[in-house]
Parts: structure tokens; C-alpha cells; sequence
């Protein structure tokens, strides 16, 4: 069979006239500059396409009848031997294949795509988060003070219980700053305007977040009866630990507590906090003056906000603010746009590490578990039978015995609060 290619120009083939082709045109150096990239001139002007290739003018159906019946004696291949593709990027079996060997090079640049490397970068860029992630969780537990304050008791309850304390301790602020907050010079913290409890259900059911009032009536282990928050300034957060359970049946698995210091600087470490007023507030005794409509309070504010009680209800709707304000810090600081950004979370999370007092058990899991149950909550205060009563101490708030006996007892068991139990949290305009 005759071979319709001319011969002769290949670098290794002797030059063959009569072979059925022709020479290569006088001048024609197949490895000179001027001809790479060219074939040589083809006589019956077919151009660079074999017979039947496609987009040439030969018979497909020809050229598909010499691959079905197999070279002949004197075919040789229908192209030439071509240089490598250079855009080529796969690897390849062989001595010759891949980067060093015979086998196409991959273009230049590119290897940093391959899948392996993008694996190995992810890989270590996840080491360095879990490193850091580690490294900051120690420098913010190391922050921590711990306190023996918890008693055991016989009784037991379903779920968890906190109990939150906010004393009147001056720690962290200046004379300036306490003149300023409207504070005085002469409490050495010994008093503890705010005590709630927190009721974390195991069933998986909302927490339930209870204001205990300062000036309820309670007895006090070794002390007779008394005002709540006179066990806090007699025997610290200890007694004032057993004084709850004893009144409430209910045992307190943590303890924490913060001051006026502490307040001022975690709310100022997460940036302020949202607070929408639907009157102004105005309390000079409490350093407060905050107008109407929605407004971001600093650490200032937030401490007159929590302290007014210059309502027609007092301590009541104080109470309320108190447990509206928790909720706003503790939502803001585990919100996405806090959490996503460290140069946000990792302030706040030192800045509150430093601030609280917390039991000897308690560590930055268990605060990172009760920073989020906080952020809704069910809301609501014992309930009172009178808010005036009184007694050798002043007036005091009396607890209605049989509601408050059930509403304990229902926490106990994780079972949800009578509705009329409930009273809510909402912010109103000081009077």
C-alpha cells in the first residue's frame, strides 16, 4: 500500500526518492526556526490533514478502513512525532513521565492547586485555630476567681441551678469614677443588691431566670429572720448560698458574682449594649439620665440602669431591669457577629473572666453552658404577698408561702410554671 505522505523530512529517516513521496523543497530544514510548527508542503494540496481526519478533505470511512485493517507494510504513522504539550498538567506512569523525567511538564505556576496542597494548607490552618482556640480558653480560665461558697445539702432537684449575685463592690473603680456613678466612698462591697436564680431544666425546656428580692423576709441559718441580702453582708456568698436553699428547696450546683466594677467593665469590654426605652429615665441618686428610643448604653449607663429604683414599684421593676440587662450583655457577647470575630470575643471573654467570682467547681465550660441559657430565659420574680411589710429590720417583702412552695417545687421537677406565676421583664420610664 502506498503511503500518500511524503518522506524523508523526518530527522531520522534516510532520504528516500522514489519512495512514493517527495523531497522536501530545496531550503527545507525540519529543525530550523523558520520551520518548527510547519509540515511539510503536501503535493496533492490535501493541506496538513491525513486522508479522512477530521476537518480534512480525505474519506472518513477510508481512513477508517486502514485503522480497522492495521498498518500495512509500508504505512508508517499518519503524524509525525510531536513535541509535548506544555499545558499539560496530569502525571503520568513511566521513567519518563512527571517533572524531572521524559513526560510533559506542568505550566508553570499552577502546582499550588493541586488538591493535595489545598488539603495540607486547610489542614494546617485548622491546627492553628484549635491551638489558638486552646491557648486563649486557659489564658481566660487562668483569669478566673474561685471561692468556697457551696454547701451540700440532703435534697436533691432535676437540672441545674445558678445563683447570680450583683454586690455593691467599688473593685476597679476610681474615686473619679465612683463620684461620677453617684457611689459614695464608704461601702466595702458587703451587700448584695441583686440575687437571682437560674434554673437550667435537663428535660431541654427553657431556663427560668428568678429574682429573689434583696428585702425578702427570710430566716437566716443562725441569724433568725432577716432581710435576704443581710445574709450576704453577715457571712458573705457561703451563707447567703445556704439562706437560698433553705427558702427555696432547691440546691445551688454554681455560684456567681460580680460588682459595680465588674458590671461597668464587661459591658464597656463587649462594645455596649442595646437597650430600647419607651420613656426616659432620669435617677440623680444613680447617675442616670438616659432619653427615650433605642440607644447603645456604656458601662455608666448600664450601672444607673441596674440601680435606679425610682419607680412607683421600687425594687420590683428593678428587678426587671436587672434581668432585661443580663440578658442584653450575655446575648450580645455570644451572638455570631461577637463570636466570629476575635479581636471582639477574646476582650470580652477576658474582660468578664476577670470581672466575676464563681465556686471552686465551676470552670469556663459551665460558664460558657449558662452565657447561653441566659440569653432567653423565662423571666419572672418569687411570687409576693406583701411588698411592704413591717418588720424589725424596716420594711421588707413577704413571700406568698403556699405559691412559692409550688413554684420551687414545680422547678424541682422540671415541670413549667403556672402561667399567673409568671410576670415577665419590661423596661419603663423612672417616675
Amino acid at each position: 500500500m502506498s503511503d500518500d505522505w511524503p518522506h524523508g523530512w523526518y530527522s531520522d529517516e534516510p532520504d528516500r526518492p522514489g519512495a512514493g513521496g517527495q523531497r522536501p523543497q530545496p531550503g527545507f530544514t525540519p529543525n530550523s526556526p523558520s520551520a518548527r510548527g510547519q509540515r511539510p508542503p503536501d503535493p496533492a494540496g490535501r493541506g496538513w490533514y491525513a486522508p479522512g481526519h477530521a476537518g480534512g478533505g480525505g474519506n472518513r470511512a477510508a481512513a477508517g478502513n486502514r485503522a480497522a485493517a492495521g498498518p500495512g507494510p509500508g504505512d508508517r504513522a499518519a503524524w509525525p512525532a510531536q513535541p509535548p504539550s506544555r499545558s499539560w498538567t496530569g502525571g503520568g506512569g513511566g521513567a519518563g513521565s512527571g517533572v524531572g523525567g521524559g513526560g510533559y511538564r506542568p505550566r508553570g505556576g499552577r502546582r499550588w492547586l493541586r488538591p493535595r496542597r489545598i488539603l495540607a494548607i486547610l489542614a494546617g490552618l485548622v491546627a492553628l485555630i484549635v491551638v489558638a482556640a486552646v491557648a486563649v480558653y486557659f489564658s481566660v480560665s487562668s483569669k478566673l476567681t474561685k471561692v468556697d461558697v457551696l454547701t451540700p445539702v440532703s435534697f436533691t432537684s432535676a437540672g441545674t441551678n445558678w445563683l447570680i449575685t450583683g454586690s455593691d463592690s467599688r473593685a476597679g473603680l476610681s474615686k473619679k469614677e465612683e463620684n461620677q456613678l453617684a457611689l459614695g466612698h464608704d461601702i466595702s462591697g458587703n451587700r448584695s443588691d441583686t440575687i437571682l436564680l437560674l434554673h437550667e431544666p435537663a428535660n431541654g425546656t427553657r431556663p427560668t431566670l428568678v429574682s429573689l428580692p434583696r428585702d425578702s423576709y427570710v430566716p437566716i441559718p443562725g441569724h433568725g429572720y432577716n432581710k435576704l441580702n443581710a445574709a450576704y453582708a453577715i457571712g458573705g456568698p457561703k451563707l447567703l448560698v445556704q439562706t437560698v436553699q433553705n427558702v427555696t428547696g432547691l440546691p445551688v450546683s454554681h455560684y456567681m458574682g460580680i460588682g459595680f466594677g465588674g458590671l461597668v467593665s464587661v459591658v464597656n469590654d463587649v462594645g455596649g449594649v442595646r437597650m430600647c426605652l419607651p420613656a426616659p429615665m432620669k435617677d440623680p441618686k444613680a447617675g442616670l439620665n438616659l432619653r427615650a428610643g433605642c440607644q447603645v448604653l456604656n458601662g455608666d449607663q448600664a450601672l444607673g440602669f441596674v440601680r435606679t429604683r425610682n419607680f412607683a414599684i421600687s425594687d420590683l421593676q428593678r428587678e426587671q431591669d436587672q434581668r432585661i440587662l443580663i440578658k442584653g450583655i450575655l446575648s450580645k457577647m455570644t451572638s455570631p457577629g461577637t463570636l466570629a470575630n476575635p479581636f471582639a470575643v477574646i476582650p470580652a471573654a477576658n474582660g468578664a473572666a476577670a470581672a466575676i467570682t464563681i465556686d471552686q467547681g465551676t470552670g469556663l465550660t459551665q460558664l460558657i453552658s449558662v452565657a447561653f441559657a441566659l440569653r432567653n430565659p423565662v423571666t419572672t420574680t418569687v411570687p409576693i404577698a406583701n411588698a411592704n411589710l413591717p418588720t424589725a429590720s424596716g420594711s421588707a417583702v413577704a413571700w406568698n408561702r403556699t405559691e412559692a412552695r409550688q413554684f420551687f417545687n414545680d422547678l424541682a421537677h422540671d415541670q413549667a410554671l403556672p402561667k399567673d406565676l409568671i410576670t415577665g421583664s419590661s423596661v419603663q420610664g423612672t417616675a
